[in-house]
């Protein structure tokens, strides 16, 4: 059973505290420069909201995480990336996951307004980060297919950086309850032997912008 989250809207349709994903998500998408932010507790998202964006927009630590710590061993905050650096003529693809590994979902929705471009599983056994390598690769086959060059962003480093080696490095092992993605992974590592693109692959600055538009919301 997934852990309660407190997600906070400091700018969206309707600013406020939501308990579930779908809530927050009917607030945010199609709002331009929207910020929101997921908490473990109902504490820390009252006292986020009541402090505001300028507070806590900048100050997250990993993906989905709550406050930032401020511990004396915390690392400085990466450099802030203004939202007007996002490209919103683009796509954004992200994974859902139930357990790593564990059944493995992906998505690709419209930058702009998160309408679902397209969508794949759930594939019975694989990791997280497989599925991120996918979902890039299958938004490269959509937007080739449709002569498009928009950009795409996902919020995994691994997958960006297997998407530029052309080949994934996973501990996952080969066996008949991971054949269903592995079959998958090397369909798309032939793709990307054999194909050729000028779409943009961009990290989605989570820390600055918020989750990305594809986001399951199962942290």
């Amino acid at each position: 059973m997934s852990k309660q989250k407190y997600y906070v809207v400091w700018a969206g349709k309707k600013p406020g505290i939501y308990k579930t994903w779908p809530e927050c998500q009917e607030q945010v998408n199609q709002f331009p420069q929207a910020k929101y932010k997921s908490y473990e507790t109902l504490a820390e998202a009252e006292k986020a909201y009541q402090g505001g964006a300028k507070s806590y927009w900048n100050q997250a630590g990993s993906k989905g995480s709550g406050a930032a710590k401020t511990s004396g061993s915390r690392k400085p905050a990466s450099k802030d990336v203004p939202l007007s650096e996002i490209d919103y003529n683009s796509i954004s693809v992200d994974v859902g996951t139930r357990g790593n590994p564990g059944p493995v979902e992906y998505k690709g929705v419209d930058t702009q307004t998160g309408d679902v471009l397209f969508s794949h599983g759930p594939i019975a056994k694989g990791t997280n980060n497989l599925g991120e390598f996918l979902a890039i690769v299958h938004g490269l086959a959509y937007l080739k297919q449709k002569g498009s060059t928009q950009t795409i962003y996902s919020d995994s480093a691994n997958a960006l950086k297997w998407l530029k080696q052309k080949k994934v490095s996973s501990t996952l092992v080969r066996d008949a309850s991971t054949e269903e993605i592995w079959t998958l992974v090397d369909r798309a590592e032939q793709w990307l032997r054999t194909n050729t693109f000028k779409n943009k692959v961009l990290k989605w600055e989570t820390q600055s912008w918020g989750e990305i538009r594809a986001d399951y919301g199962r942290k």
